[in-house]
């Protein structure tokens, strides 16, 4: 009888060990641990990442920056009397600003 609940045992800690086990491979600590230990490439996959998050934030701002341009340009074609003419000083200040940058290549 101790031989059979020992069996029992042993089988469930066989079963509780190979499901820790596919845990732990569905976490990916492997190569979590390997890139801990190669500090150059984290150094570099950050960077890389960093580098791509701005130039999303800069296609995404510019996107959005030209949207609303648009946006204010619709509405001071209505000829709205107090809105009018705020947004005829922004675009007016947006044209000067655009007409002092140098041209691009």
């Amino acid at each position: 009888m101790n031989d059979d609940a020992n069996s029992r045992l042993i089988e469930q800690l066989n079963l509780r060990l190979t499901e820790l086990t596919h845990q732990l491979q569905r976490t990916r600590l492997a190569d979590y641990v390997s890139l801990v230990e190669q500090p150059r490439r984290m150094v570099l996959l950050n960077f890389v990442a960093g580098v791509a998050r701005g130039v999303g934030f800069a296609i995404g701002f510019t996107i959005l920056g030209a949207m609303v341009l648009y946006l204010l340009q619709r509405v001071l074609a209505l000829n709205l009397p107090v809105v009018g003419g705020f947004i005829a000083a922004v675009i007016r200040i947006v044209e000067e600003q655009l007409a002092r940058s140098p041209p691009r290549p």
